[in-house]
């Protein structure tokens, strides 16, 4: 067991689920841990001590998937049912619900502005939906298997999507087109993330592996073979966009670091297969959850200030040329076993039935665009072009190293003493300053934002009018028969 500081320590450990637990996520301001599992429901646990947990039953069958909405205000989970809920996560387990696909619905994710949801289904869909009246937008229908994950990328542009068909897409929101196959050969991918840039993606496998493709020049940016004994179930990316998270059936929670290239951290505390990890908001906190009916929380102890400049905005254009970070022996790590019955904590459970003809008001929430959009190297301007976008000068992402088979260690250690040779901004950027295309690409998210928030208001509007208008005339027919009855 490792005891320097900065390793991870387990903090709390949860207990009340009746099946394996599939789906965990932590709320914005940690107060609250949202957990799924094959019981058929989800469970709210409040992480300040002695705090009562809520289970919450709705769902008619396994709950898949699990996810607070980017306020906390809103909990989304999916089901074998074919039907996706959305909770109010308090007392009064307040939900709607409708069906969302013709299969299981392995997985939904709430978009970065908290308006729309994704999700993905055994029907070999992936589906975009409205928050507000859970209206169908639209279905992206390239995948010729069982879809397990649809994830939206920070600036809400993009959608990635895992399939067991042994391929992982890149689809553009707007055109509803696939940007982009990324093929897993030796199996399919279970998971799949965004990294917090925005720039690449990471996708967890069957053949026990982990990848990292960069999504402009859709190479592949790191290759971790044989990460985990067994299938890798979940990954989340640390908010910094340093480290990455996995869960698998092997037992452990593995922590790698993407800057060096290698593993950092074996966890083990899971009796039996780890369906599911993810961070907190802040990255100081990550949960996972087993087919031990357990919910573990961790402290991730990360030096903060390794982290910070990979999570703030830079204002001012720097020319100084990134050097990419040196090799690691992939074999430097750290096994962390931690015993958990020593910190078990009972915790009461009430039973939340679910509410005949409830209501649920959505509130809207404005929120800033993501700090991941302006750390964009590039934006393109056509994801359908098959050639690359160069990065700008301007980013503050370093490039990950490629770990992939077929480097050598000679090669790789003669491309880490090249210089990097310093990318000039396309030609259609020299005129306008970076600083004043960040604030206008600001200036009109915004303007989208309160676009969505009239037209919402409107429609509320309207449909208060309709009711009151309904109102009036029950009032009327009222009055017209009491007349005719004297």
């Amino acid at each position: 067991t490792a005891n320097n500081n900065s390793d991870p320590t387990l903090e709390r450990c949860f207990k009340g689920h009746r099946d394996d637990v599939t789906s965990v996520d932590i709320s914005c301001n940690m107060k609250q841990i949202a957990t799924s599992s094959l019981d058929s429901c989800v469970m709210i646990w409040n992480t300040k001590a002695q705090m009562r947990a809520y289970r919450f039953n709705g769902h008619k069958d396994a709950v898949l998937s699990v996810q607070f909405s980017p306020s906390g205000h809103l909990v989304a989970s999916s089901s074998r049912d074919k039907t996706v809920r959305l909770w109010v996560p308090n007392l009064k387990a307040e939900s709607t619900s409708f069906r969302a696909h013709t299969a299981s619905v392995r997985s939904v994710n709430f978009s970065g502005d908290g308006q729309t949801l994704v999700t993905a289904s055994d029907d070999k869909t992936v589906k975009i939906w409205t928050v507000h009246r859970q209206k169908f937008v639209l279905s992206l229908n390239q995948h010729i298997n069982w879809v397990r994950c649809a994830k939206f990328s920070p600036d809400d542009r993009l959608i990635v999507s895992s399939s067991d068909d042994k391929t992982v897409k890149l689809w553009d929101k707007n055109s509803r087109e696939c940007i982009h196959s990324f093929y897993e050969h030796a199996g399919y991918a279970t998971c799949v993330a965004f990294h917090p840039s925005g720039t690449c993606i990471a996708a967890g496998s069957t053949d026990h592996s982990v990848k990292l493709w960069d999504i402009r020049t859709h190479k592949m940016l790191q290759h971790y073979q044989a990460v985990h004994c067994g299938v890798v179930n979940s990954l989340s990316f640390h908010p910094a966009g340093n480290f990455l998270i996995t869960a698998s059936s092997d037992s452990t929670v593995k922590i790698l670091d993407l800057t060096e290239g290698k593993m950092l951290y074996t966890l083990h505390g899971h009796k039996g297969a780890v369906n599911c990890v993810a961070f907190s908001r802040t990255g100081d906190f990550f949960a996972s959850g087993g087919s031990d009916e357990q919910v573990l929380v961790w402290k991730s102890n990360f030096d903060s200030a390794e982290c910070s400049g990979a999570v703030r905005l830079q204002h001012e254009v720097s020319s100084k040329v990134h050097v990419p970070p040196r090799a690691a022996s992939p074999t430097a790590q750290h096994t962390f076993s931690t015993q958990p019955s020593v910190l078990h904590r009972q915790f009461e459970v009430v039973e939340m039935k679910k509410l005949p003809n409830e209501t649920l008001m959505l509130c809207l929430f404005i929120r800033r665009p993501p700090v991941a959009a302006a750390l964009l190297q590039s934006r393109p301007t056509d994801h359908r072009t098959s050639a690359p976008t160069q990065p700008s000068s301007t980013s503050s992402m370093t490039q990950l190293p490629s770990t992939s088979p077929g480097t050598t260690q000679q090669t790789l250690t003669q491309d880490l003493a090249q210089p990097v040779p310093q990318v000039q901004a396309e030609p259609a950027n020299r005129s306008t300053p970076p600083y004043l295309t960040s604030t206008l690409e600001h200036i009109v998210g915004q303007l989208e934002i309160l676009t969505q928030t009239v037209s919402i208001l409107e429609q509320r509007l309207t449909l208060t009018e309709n009711k009151l208008k309904e109102c009036m005339d029950n009032q009327e027919e009222i009055i017209f028969q009491l007349h005719r009855r004297e």
